[in-house]
């Protein structure tokens, strides 16, 4: 958790802040390097896109003898991997799920790895995708799992083509867009795009202490994950950082049938950009705010909570969440016109390392 007041002094300073945030997640656990391309562990399968790239993938099946669900497209995070959904895809498994997740461009195994793809060529890599599952899987339903940047994806696509999935669960939504973002900040990233687009970073080049989930265990996990980045040029976080301010708009053109999930301790995106994201969704949207949730919502300790309540919509989209984070998300959105939330300028908890209490007075 970051302690304490941070001054950004110069546009180096505020740059590095940056990728110590979108980049550092689970800086300080380890100084893990990437691994070379040979390597890297074998995909399950493998999706071919219509450029003629390949896309590897893992596959978690429903046990035999379990009544089919639908099928699952899990989209990770920046910096992440296929290996994103080893906690809850059993679980999704469990409950008569067929879970398929893909490395994304530029990430894991994917080709490309550690240069981004682009926004246009990663929502068609995604909607290619949801068709060949459509095809190869006809008559199921499906539903598009996404997490931070894969929740930006996700919404580009939903905005798109609503009717690429039957349902969207979109965690952590990547909307931290350039007008949620300081001067100082977005000066630096042009600057350094700029100047140095190739320059590698890995978040630890300042002190700040970013905790992505309360479970260690698995941020361990991502940090010695060979299919993991452990550092991003500047030229892949201005490709984020315009995702991201393209998931923000597109967040008014999301279809009922979407869940939009978010902790009050994600220290990634801060909570005036998801703000911001929210007073934008169509009234119809479902939205879940878990008082005790990080980022990583799906690893965290209290992730049962969140698996649970997706089965649960899934199952009734019009029935109440059993957690209670549907009435969680009322009262906090509620909150937004009168409170104010923390600078977009630092993470949720820069200022302020009490969570226990929500940010409503009752």
């Amino acid at each position: 958790m970051i302690r304490g007041r941070v001054a950004v002094s110069t546009l180096g300073g505020a740059l590095l802040l940056l990728v110590a945030v979108l980049a550092g997640c689970a800086a300080g656990l380890s100084h893990a390097t990437s691994a070379p391309p040979g390597s890297l562990p074998r995909p399950d399968l493998v999706f071919r896109m219509d450029d003629g790239a390949v896309l590897p993938a893992r596959l978690w099946l429903p046990p035999a003898g379990t009544r089919p669900a639908g099928i699952i497209l899990a989209l990770h995070g920046f910096t992440d991997s296929r290996d994103a959904w080893e906690l809850p895809a059993p679980v999704f498994a469990d409950a008569g799920y067929t879970v398929i997740a893909p490395d994304q461009r530029g990430f894991g195994g994917a080709p490309g790895r550690g240069i981004w793809a682009g926004q246009e060529r990663m929502v068609d890599d995604a909607a290619d995708l949801t068709a060949q599952l459509r095809a190869r899987y006809p008559g199921q339903r499906l539903v598009v799992l996404a997490e931070s940047m894969g929740s930006a994806v996700a919404i580009c696509l939903a905005a798109r083509n609503p009717h690429a999935a039957d349902a969207w669960v979109l965690t952590s939504p990547a909307v931290w867009g350039r007008d949620q973002m300081p001067v100082v900040l977005r000066a630096a990233l042009a600057i350094g795009d700029t100047m140095a687009p190739g320059w590698r970073l890995t978040g630890q080049e300042i002190p700040l202490d970013i905790a992505a989930s309360d479970n260690r265990e698995a941020l361990l996990r991502l940090a010695h994950d060979p299919l993991s980045l452990h550092g991003v040029t500047i030229a892949m976080l201005r490709g984020l950082v315009d995702l991201m301010g393209s998931a923000q708009l597109d967040s008014a053109r999301l279809p009922a049938n979407t869940l939009f999930l978010n902790g009050r301790r994600d220290q990634v995106v801060p909570l005036s950009a998801t703000a911001a994201a929210w007073a934008r969704l169509p009234p119809n949207v479902r939205r879940a705010f878990y008082l005790g949730g990080y980022h990583l919502l799906l690893r965290d300790h209290d992730r049962a909570l969140v698996e649970a309540d997706i089965l649960a919509w899934l199952a009734d989209p019009h029935a109440w969440l059993p957690s209670g984070a549907d009435i969680n998300a009322a009262a906090w959105q509620s909150d937004q016109a009168g409170s104010g939330a923390k600078p977009s300028f630092l993470p949720a908890g820069a200022l302020d390392d009490n969570f226990a209490h929500p940010v409503w007075p009752y």
